[in-house]
């Protein structure tokens, strides 16, 4: 049979305690649960419509409601509380508080209404009565185990630390082995500067279970941070004879060592921590991820970091994060094959992996790399269609490949499916299709391209370079060249490929010995990886300044250094210039 609407609506309020206890039992006892609409009185009826209204997401009306009902029935608390309740979500403090008062002083033993009055106090900053109400809680209600946990809070935030810490201990009765806890306690103990007070809890936990490596790393770390070294060191002494072989007081001795200083021990441990079976394979990548960071990114750290890498891939050969990772390692490496191929078995195992995918078509983005990029990019827009750096890989694939039609259109696909609120990518797409119009000799759309990016993104330093470097190229708007140059350098002053683009403008516009000047410095800054470019501009310039020998000497060194200009060998055999 179906229950009448009304009748089943208070049966669930007042199974639920949505109803006040105070209303249900001191204002009509026998009708809530057997009394037809008829049988209730005026302000019932409001009362219970209110209730209605607020389950109905009807705030205002059932405001409305609570506020007549409270002026047929003063008498009545759970009116009061209702009220606050909906001022206090309508982020009213002041009325809400003045409605829970009410409700408190008709029913004042009620500890719904204290925890409502607790939690706009708090609401309202005043964390030191909201903890006072609470703590009134937990003597009246002494098996209740949030209030405890909920005084502690207050109490700390009102900065009474010996007070949160008090309540912690009597919220701890009821589960003596809840860590989050203990870890809260010895944050207040440490807020209180008693950092042996502290200690002193995590060695109770130690002394409960002895074989847990955590709990030493935690002391060993508490004493570290405290400057406390020799405590610190004591610590990990026990920890190695009870345990030796955990990885977590590897951890914990590693970056005590790192603490000291002493970086040679640092690696030792970490690495054993790294490598260590037993620690999971998330805490593996973790800790791999802090050892680069910590140490310089040398060739040494990338090489070992890989020896580490191979390892974990070995302990976990088919987790798809791992050999990402690993194929990064490789990247890091100059192993770019061996990188490909890693990335490739972690799709295999997760193929949705969008950030794995990114890191394989980057690898592609070479000249060889063409047909590979087309191919696997091409399978990624299957997986990914609305992602836009998957079609400006396909753009850069088709760029590499010379088919510049699909180039364009890959690109412009990019840009039309790239969120216009990310205007430094637009603008980047821009200056891809720039450079492809560039090299099919389609100069205004070209510069159009250059302009468009540079709206987006005026302070782009690699869009102003190549765009006034294309414009030398062409021995046009030198001036406009210059401004745009200058522009790049005033964002990157340092920045040997810019320094290069300001020198040729200047070669172009007949300045041989200022165009020395910079392109000289751009190849001192880069040192050994300068390339053959700026070798090729410097040999030019100085057969401007009728400087032959210095001109070979450069042209020579931009051979070596695998320069494609196509009239390189002639000017290298014939001692002339050709431009």
């Amino acid at each position: 049979m179906k229950l009448p609407l009304f009748t089943y609506l208070i049966f669930v309020l007042c199974i639920v305690g949505l109803i006040p206890h105070g209303y249900a039992q001191k204002d009509n006892p026998d009708s809530v649960l057997n009394a037809n609409m008829t049988a209730l009185t005026k302000p019932d009826n409001i009362y219970f419509e209110g209730l209605k209204a607020k389950m109905q997401n009807d705030p205002k009306r059932a405001r409305e409601l609570f506020e007549e009902f409270v002026a047929l029935r003063p008498q009545v608390s759970a009116g009061y509380y209702e009220l606050s309740k909906l001022y206090y979500n309508e982020k009213k403090a002041d009325k809400a508080e003045a409605n829970i008062k009410k409700a408190i002083a008709v029913d004042p033993a009620n500890k719904w209404y204290k925890e409502q009055y607790a939690s706009i106090l708090a609401e309202n900053g005043n964390f030191l009565d909201a903890a006072k109400i609470i703590g009134d809680l937990c003597k009246s209600e002494p098996n209740d185990e949030e209030y405890p946990k909920m005084a502690a809070e207050y109490y700390e935030h009102a900065k009474k630390y010996e007070e949160a810490a008090r309540y912690l201990d009597i919220a701890l009765q009821h589960d003596p082995d809840d860590e989050e806890m203990q870890s809260h306690k010895v944050q207040l103990f440490l807020e209180m500067n008693n950092a042996d007070k502290a200690a002193e809890v995590i060695n109770q936990l130690l002394a409960r279970d002895p074989h847990n490596g955590r709990y030493y790393k935690w002391l060993g770390d508490l004493y570290d941070v405290n400057k406390m070294p020799q405590k610190a060191a004591e610590t990990y002494d026990k920890a190695l004879k009870a345990l030796p072989d955990d990885p977590q007081v590897q951890i914990g001795l590693a970056g005590h060592f790192l603490n000291l200083g002493d970086t040679a021990k640092y690696v030792t441990n970490i690495e054993k921590a790294i490598v260590n079976p037993d620690l999971d394979v998330q805490s593996q990548m973790e800790q791999i991820g802090v050892y680069i960071q910590t140490l310089p990114n040398d060739t040494v750290v990338r090489s070992r970091g890989l020896v580490m890498l191979q390892r974990i891939t070995a302990q976990h050969p088919n987790d798809a994060q791992v050999l990402s990772v690993y194929g990064e390692f490789l990247d890091w490496n100059n192993k770019r094959d061996s990188a490909v191929w890693a990335y490739k078995k972690s799709l295999d195992i997760k193929p949705g992996d969008f950030d794995t995918w990114k890191k394989l078509l980057d690898d592609y983005t070479d000249k060889q790399g063409a047909d590979s990029l087309i191919k696997y990019t091409e399978r990624a827009i299957r997986l990914f269609p609305n992602q836009a750096i998957v079609s400006y890989y396909s753009a850069i694939g088709y760029l590499n490949r010379k088919d510049y039609t699909k180039a364009i259109k890959a690109v412009n696909r990019a840009i039309d499916i790239q969120p216009e609120s990310n205007k430094p990518a637009i603008a980047e797409m821009y200056a891809l299709l720039a450079d492809i119009y560039h090299t099919t000799k389609q100069d205004e759309l070209s510069d159009n391209a250059f302009e468009k990016g540079l709206s987006l993104d005026p302070l782009n330093s690699g869009i102003l370079n190549n765009y006034s470097y294309y414009l030398s190229e062409r021995g046009k708007k030198l001036d406009e060249a210059e401004k745009l140059s200058k522009r790049a350098l005033d964002i990157r002053p340092s920045e040997p490929t810019y320094l290069d683009t300001y020198g040729w403008i200047e070669y172009k516009k007949g300045d041989f010995e200022k165009a020395k000047t910079f392109v000289q410095k751009a190849i001192d800054l880069a040192g050994p990886s300068a390339d053959a470019t700026l070798y090729d501009h410097l040999g030019d310039i100085y057969y401007k300044l009728n400087n032959k020998d210095k001109a070979e000497e450069n042209w020579r060194k931009s051979k070596d250094k695998g320069g494609d200009d196509p009239q390189l060998d002639k000017k290298i055999s014939e001692g002339k210039l050709y431009e």
